[in-house]
């Protein structure tokens, strides 16, 4: 948690600071990338977390507030020191980007349900070989036991 903390804080003053030198808030690209990609690793991180205490709940909640915080301030950086329509073009690029990765991680579970199901294809077929060889086999044993009768 800490680690994804450290990486948007730092990704952030350097967006602030492109800001101040050059007035363009694009101009820090990747620091942007890198901002929200710590910030969804923070989220999931906090989202797929088990057991709990209250220090830990508390330094969660700290860690996403200044999350929150910082992001609303892009936001603004967006409005003032992006070109007209930015805010709105990144807010929509979100809501594709969620959609794209949500239809990601569907596709991965449909793999893995998928390689799961010709495993246990796989199976049952060799299940069957071995009987049908066996079956086979038993069947010349007994015609070589009743041939000469």
């Amino acid at each position: 948690m800490l680690v994804e903390l450290a990486a948007a804080n730092a990704a952030f003053a350097v967006i602030k600071e492109a800001v101040e030198h050059s007035g363009d808030i694009m101009s820090a690209g990747q620091a942007l990338f890198s901002f929200f990609d710590n910030e969804a690793a923070l989220q999931k991180r906090l989202n797929n977390k088990s057991g709990s205490s209250v220090n830990t709940d508390l330094e969660e909640f700290a860690a996403l507030e200044q999350i929150r915080v910082q992001k609303a301030e892009l936001e603004r950086l967006m409005t003032y020191h992006g070109r007209a329509g930015l805010i709105d073009d990144w807010r929509a690029f979100q809501v594709k980007a969620a959609k794209r990765r949500e239809e990601e991680k569907r596709e991965a579970i449909r793999a893995k349900i998928k390689r799961q199901q010709t495993m246990v294809e796989m199976f049952w077929l060799t299940c069957l070989a071995v009987v049908l060889a066996c079956s086979v086999y038993f069947g010349i044993v007994v015609y070589e036991l009743f041939k000469g009768r």
